[in-house]
């Protein structure tokens, strides 16, 4: 965040569900104020939170993530602030991410992990009819999720969320989008 300061950005998205879930509030709380109040850093979490009652109809959600977003909790909490009524269940799914960063997400070897847990998801609840990829690196293996799961279940990518919350982020706050450059620079 610093470098990115450093680098007259006034808005920052933590773009990682991990980074979101375990610095996002000490960033915005206790590191922010004391660096720059004028500037702001947001997380992909709350985005998507925000989007998912509106999808599921049995009100079971799952969530698929890396080790340190779901023993974080992170989406259990935010869910349960917003809407309360809905059951969170996730799967932490560690070898996700090297699959992917390792261009091994659309080969067949990955068929046996996405299986793994998609079956341990929903044995710990089999009404999850909406699954939240809470990590960023996960929309590469949608193809693959998709084809395993059984019919009738959603799967919800987050970056379309978080792009129309930024949207209306800034539309709330036309003096940060006054300060964010458009063109890259």
């Amino acid at each position: 965040v610093k470098w990115f300061f450093g680098q007259n950005c006034h808005l920052v998205i933590l773009a990682c569900n991990t980074a979101s879930a375990k610095a996002l509030r000490t960033i915005q709380q206790v590191d922010l104020p004391a660096m720059d109040p004028s500037r702001r850093v947001l997380g992909v979490i709350r985005p998507t939170v925000e989007s998912v009652a509106g999808f599921t109809k049995t009100g079971h959600i799952g969530v698929f993530g890396t080790s340190g977003t779901i023993n974080s909790q992170s989406y259990d909490i935010e869910i349960t602030k917003l809407h309360p009524h809905l059951k969170v269940t996730g799967e932490a799914c560690p070898i996700w991410v090297p699959l992917v960063e390792n261009n091994e997400f659309d080969k067949p070897g990955a068929d046996y992990f996405v299986k793994q847990h998609i079956h341990n998801l929903l044995k710990k609840d089999d009404k999850i009819d909406t699954i939240i990829l809470g990590c960023t690196h996960y929309p590469l293996l949608i193809t693959k999720i998709k084809q395993f799961l059984p019919q009738g279940i959603q799967v919800i990518s987050q970056g379309k969320y978080v792009a129309e919350s930024l949207k209306e982020y800034l539309q709330r706050h036309p003096e940060m989008e006054k300060r964010c450059s458009k063109d890259g620079t």
